[in-house]
Formats: structure tokens, sequence, C-alpha cells
């Protein structure tokens, strides 16, 4: 045996290797530690005694290895440190990745929610039912939709305004002083409970429709109800307007002499303290034939330029310039049988 040991003999080495394998069952060359017996006694004891090639010690039996992951929850990081060496960066791509889907999913169903709010915020047409509050008014109470709804029931859109100019409003005429003009008026109320009315307003039209006269007039009393709703009045108008007797001479100036056409005259002379003579007064309220056509003995202006001019006035706040329009409008359109009545009645009267 010596002699073999001194000559190196593979089969020496083999014969010790196979004596001890039965001995020691263990492994090996590169064999790292004793596996476990009976069970979990050596687990924890058991240390790694050589490395690899590549430097890194294998796990050994029963460790992290060899036991089943736990799953990791969805967009965890990936990109920790394990064994004290960095991944390859793809989770910390996938993570950006999937943060950024995240986001746009989140701001998608924020847009979604923002519009469904914005859908239910709009009025319904038909909640749009106030026929006497400025489209302005609405819009600061409620928004530009509920303001754009109710200028379209009340025929004030763009189109329609346009619509109602053409046919008051005789495009390339005369803009000045003309035999027949036509004036209205609006008024704010004074008193205890705002029923006497003081003039505010004074606007004159020539035969074409065209304004020749519009100033607002300084209250000469204490107003109590502006009327706004009706009148379009409001306090900085008439704080800054004409004095009241040099609003007066001014239109008897232009009403001397001439036809005066309005509706409702009566009222607007009153609160002017003017007079007129009768027979150059062209009342469209008190015309006959209009109100046998609308069948009510007191048509307002509204109804008549509704049924006879198929356009709609005075549906808000009221604007002198416009009722004056129409007013005159009235009387052009039957202003041949109108005069001719009038001169027939006049020859009768004479004759008798």
């Amino acid at each position: 045996l010596l002699k073999q040991k001194a000559n190196g003999s593979s089969e020496s080495v083999s014969t010790c290797q196979t004596h001890t394998k039965k001995k020691h069952p263990l492994k090996t060359g590169n064999s790292q530690e004793v596996p476990a017996i009976n069970g979990d006694r050596n687990v924890g004891k058991a240390k790694p005694t050589n490395k690899t090639d590549n430097g890194s010690a294998k796990d050994t039996p029963g460790s992290a290895k060899d036991t089943p992951a736990k799953p990791k929850p969805k967009g965890a990081a990936t990109d920790k440190k394990i064994n004290g060496t960095k991944s390859d960066g793809k989770g910390c791509k996938e993570k950006k990745k999937n943060g950024n889907v995240l986001k746009e999913k989140d701001d998608i169903k924020h847009k979604r929610r923002k519009a469904e709010e914005h859908v239910e915020q709009q009025p319904k047409e038909a909640e749009i039912w106030f026929d006497d509050v400025d489209p302005k008014d609405i819009e600061a109470a409620i928004g530009p939709e509920a303001a754009k709804i109710a200028r379209r029931n009340l025929g004030l859109e763009t189109g329609q305004s346009k619509q109602v100019e053409q046919v008051l409003v005789k495009e390339k005429a005369s803009e000045g002083l003309t035999q027949a003009v036509a004036m209205d008026c609006e008024m704010v109320g004074v008193g205890p409970k705002g029923e006497d009315s003081i003039v505010a307003r004074v606007s004159i039209v020539n035969q074409f429709g065209k304004c020749i006269y519009d100033k607002y007039v300084k209250p000469t009393e204490e107003v109590t109800d502006y009327r706004t709703a009706v009148s379009g009045i409001r306090p900085e108008n008439i704080n800054t307007g004409e004095d009241f007797k040099t609003v007066q001479k001014e239109v008897a100036d232009i009403l001397n002499g001439r036809i005066l056409v309005g509706h409702a005259l009566r009222n607007d002379l009153k609160v002017l303290f003017l007079d007129h003579p009768k027979k150059k007064i062209r009342d469209t309220q008190r015309y006959k034939p209009f109100r046998e056509r609308v069948k009510t003995g007191r048509p307002s202006l509204k109804l008549l330029c509704q049924r006879l001019l198929n356009v709609q006035v005075q549906t808000s706040e009221h604007c002198s310039i416009q009722d004056a329009q129409a007013a005159m409008r009235l009387y052009t359109l039957e202003k041949k049988k109108w005069e001719a009545a009038l001169k027939n009645k006049l020859n009768n009267k004479n004759c008798k």
C-alpha cells in the first residue's frame, strides 16, 4: 500500500474514495455541504464550503431557492438588489410603463367624469321658461348655454334680430327727418308703490325706421321702481341722462307740424307733458282695421307685429327704438288706406 501511494497509483485513490463513500456519503470534487439527514435537523446549520467557478455561492438544499416563490403584487418594483447586484433595468422600464398606463387611464376616467358632470349641468331647453328676464342676467346666474336657449326662445338670436330689423327698417334709406315720425317712451315708477310713471327714455324714428333721436332722461323724482324687466332701464342709464326740460323741448321741436305715429301715444305724450293735434296722430292701438283683424279692442304692439308683420318684438326688456320702428312699420303697411279713410272722414264731416 505504501508503495502504491508513493507511485501515486490512481487505483489506490479510487479505493480510498470508494471506502469513504461507504462510510460517509460525501460528494467528491466540488461538493458544498452535508445534505439534510433525518428531516430538518441540519438544515439551519449547513454552511457552504466551496465556491463555484463564477465566484458566487450555490444555495443549500432547503434554502429559499428550493422553497416556492411567493407571488409578487402587480406593479411591484423588480429592480431591487439581489445578492448585491442590480437587475438589467427591464423591471424599471416595466414599472414606468405601467405607471404611465395607469395615469392615462385615470386621466381618461377623470375627463369622462367631467364630461358627464358638464352634460348634467347643462340646462334643458324646457327648463328655460321665463320670458321677461334679460338673457344677460340668465347667463350670469346659470350660464351661457341657458342664455343661448333663452335668446332663441325670445327671438333674440343674431339671425332673428337681423330678420326683425330687415322687416322694420328700410335699408339705404334717408336718415333725416320725414313728414311722419314715430315715437316711443320708456318709463319708470315713482311714488310709494312705484305706480306713478315718469319718462326715462325717448326714441324717435323717421318714416323708414331710421333712429333720429334717442336719449335717456334724468329723473325729476325719486325712482321707486325701475321696472327693468319691462323698461330695460337701470339706475346708471338715467342718473347720467339729459335734463327733462331739454328733452321736452327737443322732442316738441321734432314733432311740430309732423304726423306722429306710435302705440298708445296718449301715455307717451302724458309723461312728456306735451300735446299734439289729434288729426296728426296715428295710433296703431286705436286703428279700427287692426283691432278687427286681431279681434280685440286694445291690441298690444307685440300682438299686432306677430299677426300682421310676422315678427317678434318685446320678447324681453322693451326697447323704445324698436317699439317706435314697429309702430312706424305698421303705419306704412296701411298708410294709403289709413290716410284715405281719414281724408274721407274729414270730407264727410265738412259736408255736414
